[in-house]
């Protein structure tokens, strides 16, 4: 292991046990372990609850209202 690691690491040890994870899936990823699971976080968590609730409900957009705002960024 390089100095430049190491030092990286010392840092990230210091730091909370949920920033720690976070560092650690991203390591996995930029190595190639395509295995690892994402975990989200409390508030990734609590707006996809949110947003499958929208859709319960039916507060989903029309394919006109999308229509008009992907069309504001068209050439």
């Amino acid at each position: 292991m390089t100095a430049l690691l190491e030092q990286a690491l010392e840092r990230v040890r210091t730091l909370p046990a949920e920033l720690q994870d976070e560092y650690a899936r991203i390591l996995l990823r930029l190595t190639g372990d395509d295995d690892a699971v994402y975990q989200l976080s409390p508030g990734e968590e609590a707006d996809l609850i949110e947003a499958e609730a929208e859709v319960r409900r039916g507060e989903i957009a029309t394919d006109a209202a999308v229509s008009a705002v992907f069309s504001k960024y068209r050439n």
